[in-house]
């Protein structure tokens, strides 16, 4: 196995067996048996639709983490992926409740204004970013309590949303702008937007891993100054990524509103950006490392409910998720560093040996 694939590959399973070690301690502790509750966890795939399930929230998390990605391919933190996706899902829905369109160009406008909007929502913290060199952390965070706000006021029964029951909702969205998904009988329906996400990935692999564009772009997160001193026009670079990241951010709450839910309401999901940070991490901003991470976040989040049957805590899976973000940073630096020792070995192998000076006369 060549250092970079064992690389990809050997931190995340190593995090993930750490972390299902230290809850199995934990749940000795508690009393409870590790092997039942995880016998369970995993028995709960085939029941019912939780496997459909699993695989539709995994599409959800692997946008959001995507989004994270590309800003952490040029060292940018985009902790708004949050705020971005629920502004653009809101401002999506209510455009495509609102405005009657054919079918195809009716979904196609609802995507195209999400994507907008989440790269018009991250379009100040990337400016403050290019052009005052302030921190995108502080700037992106904040505008997540922002977008709260405003969210509340386009639902509002006063603006664009409706008074449904206990719920403000804003205009169902109808059938003509609505994603079809691929229905498994019993099983459940699997998300139409599960190809988009595919798509997503692919093109997040040859953009930044296949392209002059992707090369330019890892090259002024590692060293704006040397970027610039090979002709890389670093503050561009700059707002290329955080709008890129925050157009596919905007594209995070599609799934479930063209799929399932056709319209935005007080009690939509969110969360999605936070789980994004902690699963791109543990895919190493690598496509398929973070297809695997988000098909392993969805399946514990989904088996969860199934605890307790056998009369164990949930929380436990909260934990597992925690010590599998903790457990990863760790498990990347021994990776790192045996492969640099492994590096190390093979140059002193490769490197000839000089003679000694008295050995030279012989």
């Amino acid at each position: 196995m060549s250092p970079k694939i064992r690389s990809a590959v050997l931190a995340p399973v190593l995090a993930v067996a750490v972390a299902a070690l230290l809850c199995g301690l934990a749940l000795l502790i508690s009393g409870d048996s590790p092997l039942q509750a995880f016998g369970v966890m995993i028995s709960q795939l085939g029941s019912g639709t939780v496997a459909v399930d699993t695989v539709n929230s995994a599409a959800v998390y692997y946008i959001a983490a995507l989004a994270v990605a590309i800003g952490f391919q040029m060292k940018l933190f985009n902790i708004g992926v949050e705020g971005q996706f629920r502004v653009a899902a809101a401002v999506a829905a209510v455009v495509g409740g609102t405005l009657p369109l054919p079918p195809v160009l009716h979904t196609l406008v609802i995507i195209a204004v999400a994507a907008l909007s989440g790269a018009a929502w991250v379009a100040i913290p990337a400016l403050l970013k290019a052009y005052r060199g302030v921190s995108e952390v502080i700037s992106t965070i904040m505008l997540n309590a922002v977008a709260t706000g405003l969210i509340a006021y386009l639902i509002s029964p006063d603006t664009f949303g409706q008074l449904v029951g206990n719920n403000i909702t804003t205009p169902p969205i109808e059938p003509s702008g609505w994603f079809p998904g691929l229905a498994l009988g019993e099983s459940g329906t699997l998300f139409g937007m599960i190809l988009v996400a595919a798509v997503l990935g692919v093109g997040y692999w040859f953009l930044l891993g296949r392209t002059r564009f992707g090369f330019e772009l890892r090259a002024s997160g590692q060293s704006p100054t040397a970027a610039a001193a090979g002709g890389v026009n670093a503050r561009r670079m700059v707002l290329i990524a955080l709008l890129t990241s925050g157009a596919v951010a905007g594209l995070v709450g599609l799934p479930e509103l063209l799929g399932r839910d056709h319209a935005y309401t007080l009690t939509s999901p969110s969360g999605y950006g936070f789980t994004g940070i902690a699963i791109a991490l543990l895919g190493r901003n690598h496509p398929v490392g973070i297809a695997l991470g988000a098909l392993l976040w969805a399946f514990l989040d989904k088996s969860a409910v199934a605890l307790d049957v056998v009369g164990t805590p949930r929380e436990i899976v909260l934990i597992m998720q925690g010590l599998i973000v903790l457990s990863v940073v760790v498990a990347y630096e021994v990776v790192r560093r045996v492969d640099l020792r492994a590096e190390q070995r093979r140059v002193a192998a490769a490197t000839p040996t000089r003679p000694r000076p008295a050995e030279v006369g012989t």
